[in-house]
């Protein structure tokens, strides 16, 4: 039986600090949970798209699982992402999670092959049956190749109970509102939570949950704003907030992958953090951190000072 768990609101896709040799600095991870937390953030997600897990190896992925459990220290839920090319890793990623005190795992779909929705099913089903733990799908085809459909998300949500939820990585307006009415007619507590920054309002106005975003690394001010305001009622301050949000997803667009981005925001921002990140990436360019600079000025994203 899986443990009942109530995820909304604003959930930061944790990046991974890393020293230049690639080790974890687990002192600046630290730090970062402390800061998030004191920004009022809702849980925190480990080893996403911004968490560089697709880059990292096993060892290290249990390892900053563990730092951000401990971390953390029951403060707001821990959800892990989990999700490997193939079963078994997942499985033992999912496992070690669960043995740590994580409250949740996210778990992206097999992201080499496109897989027939029976065998996907069947991969769901099988994680949900050998993990006591609940599971957020993590949607996010322009990665995978292969959309996890409102439809089937859907029978997911109507026939394994602790599949509790999904992140819509998905940057359309229509896809979000199918995957919140077609869920929530087949149960009403299931949770869709926005990938996409813009899309937080936009989620929350069509009865959607919250979001699990990059941006909150470096301006957790917007989203948690956003997400407060809209809790009550002051559109006026959401809609002001939406539109300073708008300029994050032209940030990423800096680089590919867009983790240095984040990185580099922080950075501006004042904490006292390594640029790197795991390859094919690097750092970020000079030129691309003047551009980076200016779409914050633009955002009106001020250089006050975060926690370090």
């Amino acid at each position: 039986m899986s443990k009942k768990l109530d995820i909304k609101g604003i959930i930061p896709p944790v990046v991974t600090l890393i020293n230049k040799d690639k080790t974890l600095d687990e002192q600046a991870m630290a730090h970062h949970i402390d800061n998030l937390i004191e920004n009022r953030v809702n849980g925190l997600f480990f080893m996403g798209t911004g968490g560089e897990f697709a880059q990292m190896s096993v060892a290290l992925r249990k390892q900053t699982a563990e730092v951000a459990v401990r971390e953390t220290a029951g403060r707001v839920p821990v959800l892990i992402g989990t999700g490997a090319a193939g079963y078994e890793e997942t499985k033992e990623l999912s496992l070690h999670a669960e043995e740590i005190g994580a409250d949740a795992i996210v778990v992206i779909n097999p992201y080499y092959w496109n897989v027939s929705e029976d065998h996907l099913f069947s991969y769901y089903k099988s994680l949900a049956e050998e993990v006591n733990l609940p599971i957020i799908l993590y949607n996010f085809p322009g990665t995978t190749g292969q959309d996890l459909t409102p439809d089937f998300v859907s029978k997911l949500a109507e026939e394994i109970p602790s599949i509790i939820g999904v992140k819509e990585t998905v940057d359309e307006a229509g896809h979000i509102r199918e995957m919140i009415i077609k869920t929530k007619e087949v149960r009403s507590d299931f949770i869709v939570l926005s990938g996409y920054d813009d899309h937080l309002l936009n989620t929350l106005t069509l009865g959607g949950d919250g979001a699990i975003s990059a941006g909150v690394n470096f301006a957790p001010e917007l989203q948690v704003g956003i997400y407060e305001a809209f809790q009550k009622n002051d559109f006026e301050t959401a809609i002001q907030l939406h539109r300073q949000n708008a300029y994050i997803p032209l940030m990423y667009k800096l680089d590919t992958p867009f983790v240095n981005v984040i990185k580099e925001a922080m950075i501006l921002r004042g904490k006292n953090i390594e640029p790197y990140v795991f390859g094919p990436g690097d750092v970020l360019g000079e030129h691309q951190r003047q551009e980076l600079k200016n779409l914050m000025k633009l955002a009106n994203i001020s250089a006050k000072m975060l926690s370090r």
